[in-house]
């Protein structure tokens, strides 16, 4: 989990263009409403996060700040996986067709994205004001992405991809917060308890640090996996990570992290 690094897809396409703009601009509102901006030298490890504010690249965010963000962060990642699992869902059965293993993926990502929630729930509620927004968001978010999964399915994953990237340079920069001291409540307070059960944290790794890694590893996974389901074509290809491959010696995708590929898979790689 220590070699998760940060990486981008670079947008060759008309389609990855659009997808790379709309996430930057959810991201402009999410940093807005949270309070959040970030030096990416410090997510990159070339920069102290303590040099960076003296600098006035961002302004500091305490224990409570970065616990808001995430809340916020994972309202919103949760929602992608469900609206593409029940859209592929609806067009199995009303085609009558196998879904090539795609839903399954899909749904797990959705359901570890709220474990991601309810972990950080249990550390810090929501004011009034974040619930209304969270509401808000929500309606949104759903439909619009609903909408678009129907018109570009390969845009929405693509999509998705690039929010988790940000999602990883985000963990990444909150490692390095409580590395440089800046986090002082989060260098003794253990995990709670629904995170030590969700990841079987052993006995001695199950602190807050800890725990981001093991939330940033996740990301990273959603990251690859949306990356390469954009790759693929979208109504014919299986899963890749849940396919049986013929050739066991050759590195392939898998459901961990052993070959993560952080750009995505190339469909030539795998199909």
């Amino acid at each position: 989990m220590n070699d998760i690094t940060i990486a981008h897809r670079a947008a060759t396409t008309v389609s990855d263009k659009v997808a790379l703009t709309m996430m930057r601009l959810l991201r402009m509102g999410m940093d807005f409403f949270t309070g959040y901006s970030h030096d990416h030298a410090v997510s990159r490890g070339v920069k102290n996060p303590s040099d960076a504010r003296r600098a006035g690249w961002y302004s500091p965010m305490d224990e409570r700040k970065w616990l808001i963000r995430c809340v916020f962060l994972e309202s919103v990642a949760g929602v992608p996986g469900m609206v593409a699992a029940s859209l592929r869902h609806l067009h199995s059965i009303r085609r009558l067709e196998r879904d090539n293993g795609w839903i399954e993926t899909l749904l797990e990502e959705a359901y570890n994205e709220r474990m991601h929630l309810l972990t950080f729930l249990t550390m810090a509620q929501p004011g009034r004001f974040m619930r209304a927004m969270l509401l808000g968001a929500q309606g949104v978010w759903y439909n619009a992405l609903f909408l678009a999964y129907l018109v570009s399915p390969r845009t929405c994953h693509r999509f998705v991809g690039y929010l988790e990237e940000e999602a990883v340079i985000t963990y990444t920069r909150f490692v390095a917060e409580i590395d440089a001291g800046n986090l002082p409540l989060f260098a003794t307070t253990q995990a709670p308890e629904i995170a030590v059960r969700y990841w079987n944290m052993p006995e001695g790794k199950r602190g807050i640090r800890d725990l981001i890694l093991y939330i940033r590893a996740d990301e990273a996974k959603h990251r690859e996996v949306n990356h390469t389901l954009g790759n693929l074509v979208q109504r014919e290809d299986p899963n890749p990570f849940v396919s049986e491959y013929k050739d066991v010696e050759r590195v392939h995708p898998g459901k961990g992290i052993e070959n993560l590929k952080p750009k995505g898979w190339e469909r030539e790689d795998v199909i």
